[in-house]
């Protein structure tokens, strides 16, 4: 399976120029027999939090529509990163994909929100946990959104129901760069899994905080298959998922798994 990461600095509270640039990168970079697209984490309109009330998707009609119309236009299933989209009231960070038939197959709302950012003023937290969903018949796959890196159940959860691939769609800031590169190599181990991550890159528009960009994919034994640097970069990967049944069967952590144990009082 191919699959590429578009890694690239976002305009801040500015979806039309976000949308613009992803066309031409597109336009310019995605390869004809690419099987899968990765786009970042709040892509439309980055973290203008305090705008986002205004600037929010509404029910993802405008970023769904824009995707679709890619997906079916370069026959690409796209994981489409994530998006501030409104919901009954509420804004949230939704990730989603989209099959090359322009369908979509997949919706999560971000769980976990960043108390160092203030996003509980901004945003509401999702109530419900990543779950699994084809890119075909043989391979299964889910999507998970920055801050969730750093709880491991979540991941666990549709690894243990068959994924083989987790997607992680982000903005880490650079000053935890370690943390980024170490907790996706875990997930990886622990899970047995292909993680794929997307990030962004650049300064923020008031210049306090820099995206770490550092995407990057990561097999099943936790190695690197190959690491983006710190500027805009197209990342493009070839998966031999068949690497997962056999990590799986070197090291069957699920076969050994007692979770009747791991219940707390």
């Amino acid at each position: 399976m191919k699959v590429q990461l578009f890694q690239f600095n976002l305009v801040h509270g500015n979806a039309t120029a976000n949308q613009n640039k992803i066309e031409a990168l597109f336009s310019e970079h995605l390869e004809n027999d690419t099987d899968v697209a990765v786009l970042p984490e709040m892509w439309n309109n980055s973290y203008a939090l305090e705008q986002l009330s205004q600037l929010a998707d509404d029910e993802l009609k405008q970023s769904l529509a824009f995707i679709q119309q890619l997906s079916k236009k370069y026959q690409v299933t796209i994981v489409a990163g994530s998006v501030s989209n409104k919901k009954e009231g509420n804004t949230y960070n939704t990730a989603f994909t989209v099959n090359a038939e322009g369908e979509l197959i997949y919706q999560y709302d971000k769980i976990h929100l960043v108390p160092m950012l203030d996003e509980h003023l901004y945003l509401t937290g999702g109530e419900k946990v990543p779950y699994l969903f084809s890119l075909s018949d043989q391979v299964k796959a889910s999507q998970i959104i920055c801050y969730d890196l750093r709880f491991p159940e979540i991941a666990r959860h549709p690894a243990v129901e068959g994924a083989d691939i987790l997607f992680y769609v982000a903005e880490w800031p650079m000053a935890r760069l370690n943390h980024w590169r170490t907790l996706l190599q875990s997930r990886a181990i622990e899970n047995d899994i292909f993680v794929v991550a997307c990030n962004t890159c650049g300064y923020e528009k008031d210049g306090s905080t820099e995206y770490a960009g550092h995407s990057i994919v990561i097999n099943p034994n936790g190695e690197i298959l190959a690491e983006a640097g710190t500027q805009e970069e197209v990342l493009t990967v070839e998966l031999n998922l068949d690497e997962v049944k056999q990590q799986r069967k070197n090291i069957p952590v699920f076969d050994n798994r007692r979770p009747h144990l791991y219940q707390h009082d």
